[in-house]
C-alpha cells in the first residue's frame, strides 16, 4: 500500500506541472494585479476536496482527526510562510514541482524548506515549535463548534466556487487569447481542470494513506522532513506514504516537464539564489509552526473546516501580500547613452563574453547586434533594430519576467516592438495574457528551445 503514496504523487506532480499550479502566483496575483480568476483554482481544489471528504466522513470510510488551533503559532507561521514563498519564488508544492522542471534555485530553497522543516519537526528547533504550539483553544473545526454536519459548509462553498469558476470562464472566453501552437500533449492544462483534478486526488490520497497507518491526506512539509531524517538517520519510520508522496511528486513533474520541452538546468544570479535559501529556510519554519503548507493547511485543513487551516491560509495571504510590496517590483535600468555602431557592435560582445545579470536573472545574450542609433533612451531593453527592442529575462523567476516586461513597455512608444526572452513557465500564460488585457498586439510567440520561450509585444497595436 505504500507504493500509492509514490502513485498519488507522482499524478499530482505531473497536474501541478502542466497546470503551472501555483498558489503563490494566485495569491500574488490578486494584489499585484487585482484578478481573482487565478485564486478561484485554489478554491476548486478545496470545494472538491470539502465535498468528496464530506461524503467519506458520512459513510465511514475515512475518520479524520481533527486538530486543534493553537494561534499564535498558526498566525506567526502562516505570516512567515507567506513572505518566505515569495522570497522562495514558489510554495512548498510549487518549489518541489519546478525543482523538477531544472530550476537551481528552487533546488536550493527546497533542501533549505525540507532541512528546517526537519529540525523543527525533530531536530534542534523542536523545542521552539513545542513552545510555540502551547497555547492551544481546543477549538478544532466550524462543524464540531457548531454542532452541524460538514455538508453544512461543503455544499454553500462547492455553489459558490461554481459560480466563480463560470464567472470567470464566461469572461474569459470573451477576451483576447494568445496560446503557443503546440501538440496536445505540450498544451498546459486549464487552472480549473488542474483544480479539480487535485481536488479530486486529495479525496482519493486520505483512505489510501489511511490504509497504511497515516491518518492524513495529501501534505508536503512533514513528508519533506521526513525525507531528510530518513535520509540522516536511515530509520525506516521515516519512510512512509507521506514520503513516498513527495518523491512521487518529483518525478511526475520530472517526466511531464521533459515529455513537453520545459526541462532545462537554469542557474540563477547570486541575488536570486540568496533569496531562495533565506526563503526556504522561511517555509519550513513558518510551515511546520503553522501545522501545514499551502496545501496541507491552504488544500486538506480548509476542506474539513478547520480553524486552522482557513486561519492559516489568511496569515499565509497576507504574507504574500507584505513580501509582493517588500521584494517585487522591477530592477533599475542602466543608463544607454547614445550608441554608435562601434559601440553596438563592442556591447553585443561584451554580452557575450560578460552575461550581465538582469532583471534578477541570468542573462544569456542572444548574439543580436543593435544598430546605430543617436536616440538618448532610458528602457532597459537594448535596441535591435529600427523600433524594436530586446528584453532578456532568462533565468528570472516568476512574476519577474512579466514585472520587467510591464516597465519595458511603458517606455516605447506605440507601435515599437519589444522582444522578449524567458524561461520561466508561468510566464507562458502570465505575458502573452497581460498583453492581451492591455491593447499590445502579439508577433512570433514560439518556443525556441527547452524550457525557453520568444514573444515580441507590439506596444498599444490592437487598440
Amino acid at each position: 500500500m505504500l507504493a500509492s503514496g509514490l502513485v498519488v504523487g507522482a499524478a499530482l506532480g505531473a497536474i501541478m506541472q502542466r497546470g503551472r499550479f501555483c498558489v503563490t502566483g494566485m495569491l500574488r496575483d490578486v494584489f499585484l494585479q487585482k484578478k481573482g480568476r487565478g485564486l478561484v483554482a485554489l478554491f476548486i481544489v478545496i470545494a472538491v476536496h470539502a465535498v468528496g471528504l464530506a461524503a467519506l466522513t458520512t459513510l465511514g470510510v475515512i475518520a479524520p482527526d481533527y486538530r486543534t488551533f493553537q494561534p499564535v503559532a498558526v498566525i506567526t507561521g502562516g505570516f512567515l510562510f507567506g513572505i518566505s514563498i515569495v522570497l522562495a519564488g514558489g510554495c512548498a508544492s510549487g518549489t518541489w514541482y519546478r525543482s523538477a522542471e531544472g530550476l537551481v534555485g528552487s533546488w536550493f530553497a527546497l533542501v533549505f524548506y525540507a532541512l528546517s522543516a526537519a529540525a523543527m519537526k525533530n531536530g534542534m528547533l523542536s523545542g521552539f515549535e513545542a513552545w510555540m504550539k502551547q497555547w492551544d483553544t481546543g477549538w478544532t473545526t466550524l462543524p464540531q463548534t457548531f454542532g452541524v454536519s460538514p455538508w453544512f459548509f461543503a455544499i454553500p462553498l462547492a455553489l459558490a466556487t461554481a459560480w466563480a469558476a463560470h464567472y470567470y470562464l464566461a469572461k474569459d472566453a470573451a477576451r483576447p487569447k494568445v496560446t503557443l501552437q503546440q501538440p496536445w500533449y505540450k498544451k498546459a492544462l486549464h487552472p480549473y481542470t488542474a483544480g479539480t483534478l487535485i481536488g479530486i486526488l486529495g479525496v482519493i490520497a486520505w483512505p489510501l494513506s489511511a490504509a497504511t497507518g497515516r491518518n492524513d491526506g495529501l501534505g508536503i512539509t512533514t513528508p519533506s522532513a521526513h525525507a531528510v531524517s530518513f535520509i540522516t538517520t536511515g530509520e525506516e519510520k521515516f519512510l512512509n506514504w507521506g514520503t513516498l508522496l513527495v518523491i512521487g511528486l518529483f518525478i511526475g513533474a520530472f517526466i511531464a516537464a521533459k515529455a513537453s520541452g520545459e526541462f532545462r538546468v537554469r542557474v540563477p544570479d547570486a541575488t536570486t539564489t540568496v533569496r531562495a535559501i533565506v526563503g526556504g529556510i522561511g517555509m519550513g519554519v513558518g510551515a511546520a509552526l503553522a501545522g501545514g503548507c499551502t496545501v496541507g493547511n491552504g488544500m486538506v485543513q480548509t476542506s474539513l473546516f478547520s480553524y486552522q487551516g482557513w486561519v492559516a491560509l489568511g496569515f499565509i495571504a497576507l504574507g504574500v501580500f507584505v513580501g509582493s510590496k517588500i521584494w517585487l517590483k522591477p530592477s533599475v535600468a542602466a543608463p544607454q547613452g547614445t550608441y554608435s555602431t562601434e559601440d553596438s557592435i563592442r556591447s553585443a560582445e561584451d554580452a557575450v563574453i560578460e552575461s550581465t545579470p538582469q532583471g534578477g536573472g541570468f542573462q544569456v545574450a542572444t548574439g543580436l547586434i543593435t544598430v546605430p542609433t543617436t536616440q538618448k533612451r532610458a528602457t532597459k531593453a537594448r535596441p535591435i533594430g529600427p523600433g524594436r527592442y530586446k528584453l532578456d529575462t532568462l533565468g528570472a523567476v516568476c512574476p519577474f519576467p512579466l514585472i520587467e516586461a510591464k516597465d519595458a513597455i511603458a517606455e516605447l512608444d506605440d507601435g515599437e516592438k519589444l522582444v522578449i526572452d524567458f524561461d520561466c513557465t508561468q510566464a507562458t500564460e502570465s505575458i502573452p495574457q497581460w498583453a492581451a488585457d492591455n491593447g499590445h498586439g502579439i508577433e512570433d510567440f514560439a518556443q525556441n528551445r527547452d524550457a525557453g520561450w520568444e514573444i515580441t509585444v507590439v506596444k498599444n497595436a490592437a487598440r
